[in-house]
């Protein structure tokens, strides 16, 4: 077969599907080979957690429709990989990588994917991840669960991989998937697309369904698309949308979701936009090769029209520290997805969990379980702790009031541009969007990307921003998967 699967797009996919040249089925045939050669072989990268058995049905049977009816749309017929904390209401399992839920099974698809199956997509399998979204213990690595292994970098071995949704960075990189679903709460997209090389959009908190997703943080929770192209990203992300009345959060997003977020790729997108760079504090972390790249990245900005403030300071950055949110939003919101699963599912609370990993603990307990510990031991459940208040309001007047929005604001701003996803703290904190957008690798080969980041529901900005820098200055190049550096 002479079509190129390696960073082969939807549209170069779709285009093979719609003259014959490829089907669905055989494109399924190609990713499993590669899975099994350099997946669970080979360089064994462990990014791929489990396979669907009625992959090669569904895709046979898209392939049928197509030629009786045509295509659905652009993602009829490609195979998609979702991090494993995403629930399938089919013959696969739903762990958030933890050996505790290796058997439980999901009884409906999550909002999201009941979305992606009306659109075409292949559900290919579950990608792992750091075991409940890197929220289990202190000094787990990022990639690690217990149930998948480590997730290794196939840039460089000694690169992390990021965590959590590092299985999804790492399937695409590799090209064992045309696309991924990652989730983020803190940088969980961010991260892994950064030392990945590819494209991560975390959307506006609200954007998209958080139903039927294996939860961290009832207010910082997201899904979102991970892809070697900022277009394809925005295709996942169009068959992503949909409102779900279960999810509370989507009732901000009423008159600003758009229906087709690809009008606002274009690649003059940068001419005349005002990019703001927060210096202080986001660079203290960097190398000088690092910091090198991005300002490389910066003076191409600038050769393309756009208008750098900097520096564009948040003047709270430095005000934002640890915050109880997450920790006591942690127990009740698993704990309610527990629930939801039915009287047969085999963990039904956090403390079912940690009693099972305490009665098997040379699987499961390889860094400990203290954060799963401090969840159930030291939070009530009932968001009444004073503390755990006083830390929200706090982060909503760091983070957005007088962080985000008041540095737009106050420097006229399209977007704030961060190193890597070191501005992820922030933004999450705010339930704000990001993109995160190769731009290009240490000499030890690590990858290296930047990060635009806006206001609530400015994802058409971000996508305009990304996707100029990208067709401007295509950087990404796929891993050779035959030796580590």
């Amino acid at each position: 077969m002479s079509f190129e699967i390696v960073e082969a797009t939807i549209s170069e996919i779709g285009a093979a599907l719609d003259t014959g040249e490829i089907t669905s089925r055989q494109l399924v045939l190609m990713y499993l080979e590669r899975i099994a050669d350099h997946d669970k072989s080979g360089l064994t990268v462990n990014s791929v957690l489990e396979i669907n058995p009625d992959a090669l049905f569904i895709a046979e049977s898209l392939d049928t429709e197509r030629q009786l009816q045509g295509p659905r749309g652009p993602l009829h017929g490609i195979p998609v990989l979702l991090k494993d904390n995403i629930n399938t209401g089919d013959n696969m399992h739903t762990s958030a990588g933890s050996l505790a839920l290796a058997d439980s099974f999901a009884g409906e698809d999550a909002f999201i994917i009941s979305r992606l199956r009306e659109a075409g997509a292949i559900i290919m399998g579950k990608a792992n991840m750091t075991e409940f979204a890197n929220f289990m213990t202190n000094g787990m690595p990022s990639g690690y669960s217990s149930r998948g292994g480590q997730v290794l970098n196939p840039y460089n071995i000694s690169t992390p991989t990021g965590g959590s949704s590092a299985g999804s960075a790492v399937a695409v990189a590799c090209n064992f998937c045309t696309v991924s679903v990652g989730t983020e709460t803190s940088g969980s997209i961010l991260n892994p697309g950064n030392l990945g090389s590819i494209i991560g959009i975390k959307p506006t908190v609200g954007l998209i369904s958080r139903s039927g997703i294996l939860p961290l943080s009832s207010t910082q929770d997201t899904a979102g698309p991970m892809a070697r192209t900022v277009r394809d990203a925005v295709l996942l992300l169009n068959a992503l949308l949909g409102q779900d009345e279960k999810d509370a959060a989507m009732g901000t997003n009423r008159g600003k979701v758009h229906e087709d977020y690809t009008v606002f790729l274009d690649a003059n997108g940068l001419q005349g936009a005002r990019i703001g760079i927060p210096r202080d504090y986001y660079f203290e972390e960097l190398t000088e090769e690092q910091l090198a790249l991005f300002n490389a990245s910066v003076d191409r900005m600038r050769e393309l029209g756009a208008t750098i403030i900097d520096p564009a300071e948040i003047t709270t950055a430095r005000e934002i520290s640890y915050s109880s949110v997450v920790l006591n939003e942690f127990k009740t919101s698993l704990n309610a997805y527990l629930a939801r699963l039915g009287p047969g599912a085999p963990m039904r609370t956090l403390k079912d969990i940690i009693d099972f990993n305490h009665a098997h603990p040379v699987q499961t307990l390889k860094f400990g379980q203290a954060t799963l510990l401090d969840a159930e031991y030291t939070t009530s459940g009932t968001f009444t702790e004073p503390q755990y208040l006083r830390d929200r309001m706090t982060d909503l007047r760091l983070c957005k009031e007088q962080g985000i929005d008041a540095t737009m604001r106050e420097h006229q701003l399209d977007a704030l541009l961060f190193p890597a996803d070191f501005g992820a703290r922030i933004t999450s904190r705010a339930g704000y969007p990001s993109i995160v957008v190769p731009s290009g690798y240490t000499s030890a080969g690590a990858p290296f990307g930047v990060t635009f980041s806006a206001r609530a529901y400015e994802e058409p900005v971000l996508i305009r921003l990304a996707y100029a820098y990208e067709q401007n200055y295509k950087v990404r190049k796929a891993p050779s998967l035959k030796s580590f550096i």
